[in-house]
C-alpha cells in the first residue's frame, strides 16, 4: 500500500514539475544511484560477488540519467553553459564506465561529489525561479528553466 502511494506521488511530482525541477529530479536520481553503488563496497574496498550485478545496475542507471541530462541541453540557447555542462556529462559517463569496469570507488566518489554540487546549484536556480512555467519544447529541457 505504501509503495503504491509513493509511486503515485513520484509520478505526480514528475508530471507536474517545471523544467528546472525535472533537472533537479534527474540529478537527485543519479546521486541516489551512485550512493547506492558506493554502499556496496566493503571496508576493504572490494565488492562481494553477490553484489556485482546490483553495483553494475546502479552505475548503469546513473549513466542513463546523465545521458538524459545530456540530451536535455538546449545547445542553441544555452551557449557556453550548455557546452560546459555537455563536457561535464560526457566526462561523468566516461568516468562511470571506467569505474564500473575496474570497480574504482574513487572515480564514483569524484563524480558523486560533482553531481551533488550541481544538484545544489540547480536547487538554488529552481528556488529563485519558482514561478517558471514548464518548457514549451516538450521533452527537451532548457538550461534556462
Amino acid at each position: 500500500m505504501y509503495t503504491n502511494a509513493y509511486t503515485a506521488y513520484q509520478r505526480t511530482n514528475i508530471s507536474t514539475a517545471t523544467g528546472g525541477r525535472l533537472i533537479v529530479l534527474l540529478y537527485e536520481g543519479a546521486v541516489k544511484q551512485l550512493s547506492q553503488a558506493l554502499n556496496l563496497f566493503e571496508p576493504d574496498g572490494k565488492i562481494q560477488a553477490k553484489n556485482i550485478e546490483q553495483f553494475g545496475n546502479c552505475i548503469q542507471k546513473a549513466e542513463a540519467i546523465i545521458s538524459e541530462l545530456e540530451v536535455s541541453l538546449d545547445m542553441e540557447k544555452g551557449g557556453e553553459i550548455a557546452k560546459n555542462l555537455m563536457a561535464l556529462y560526457l566526462f561523468f559517463n566516461e568516468e562511470l564506465v571506467q569505474a564500473n569496469i575496474s570497480k574504482n570507488k574513487e572515480k564514483i566518489q569524484s563524480v558523486l561529489k560533482m553531481l551533488s554540487d550541481l544538484t545544489e546549484s540547480w536547487r538554488q536556480i529552481v528556488a529563485t525561479n519558482a514561478n517558471t512555467s514548464p518548457s514549451p519544447s516538450g521533452n527537451r529541457l532548457s538550461i534556462n528553466s
